[in-house]
């Protein structure tokens, strides 16, 4: 869709628009209803690199519209800081805990295997149709064995009990934690440095303690990682990259 009002009175839910800036660019914006919302909403989805308008009710949908195109400069600047997107491929290279690794079909039998290097390597023997979703998977699993070794050591300094640690694809946080004990944490996070991933394992852990980001909260922070500003800052500088990784 052209930047035309007579267009966007026909926009419904669930549809995706192409609005066109005053560069000339392109810019995909879905319009979604979230009955959570107390008001309109714009936000960027960095993997598909596209903008999310969030209508709080149906009858919103067309203000969604108007509201993502009267910002449009806004987001084709946000989309240009975007780092360039990276494929789990053959050959492509990417960071594991910080490290540099390159992805081979090189390898005997189905399973795959780390081997250490520099740079390291990780063999996934099988079709390359499919390598994508096998490196996924196994990012997954590591992510989990990381998680889970950095969140039981952190429960142990701070005297607390978590009920379970799972592994997502989440886009609007790095981990989180239920009042029952659940935590939750972005599988993306084996790609940052290994400091990085257990300050979010911490910060989920001191949860456990306070349900809220007050002094006392990063005080339990701080007894487990000491260095937690300096691990935040490197993941609010570089979190875009680790959501730019496709698979």
């Amino acid at each position: 869709m052209r930047r035309d009002s007579s267009n966007i009175m026909t926009v419904d839910k669930n549809q995706t628009l192409t609005l066109t800036s005053r560069s000339g660019q392109e810019i995909a914006v879905r319009i979604k209803i979230n009955p959570r919302a107390k008001r309109l909403i714009l936000r960027l989805d960095e993997q598909k690199r596209e903008a999310v308008a969030i209508a709080p009710h149906r009858r919103l949908v067309k203000d969604a519209a108007r509201f993502a195109e009267e910002r449009l400069e806004w987001i084709e600047s946000r989309l240009d800081l975007l780092p360039e997107q990276i494929s789990l491929g053959v050959g492509d290279r990417f960071c594991l805990l910080g490290r540099d690794c390159v992805i081979s079909l090189d390898g005997e039998g189905r399973r795959a295997r780390l081997i250490d290097g520099d740079p390291m390597v990780l063999s996934l023997p099988g079709e390359p149709e499919t390598i994508g979703r096998r490196a996924e998977r196994f990012l997954r699993k590591h992510a989990k064995q990381e998680l889970s070794r950095a969140v039981a050591q952190y429960c142990e300094t701070l005297g607390v009990d978590a009920r379970r640690v799972t592994v997502k694809d989440t886009r609007s946080r790095w981990g989180s934690c239920t009042s029952d004990g659940r935590l939750a944490f972005s599988w993306r996070l084996v790609m940052a440095p290994l400091e990085v991933l257990e300050y979010v394992a911490a910060h989920e852990c001191a949860h456990l303690l306070e349900m809220n980001h007050s002094n006392r909260f990063w005080a339990h922070v701080a007894r487990c990682r000491p260095s937690w500003k300096r691990e935040r800052a490197w993941l609010r500088r570089h979190g875009a990259s680790l959501h730019a990784v496709s698979v």
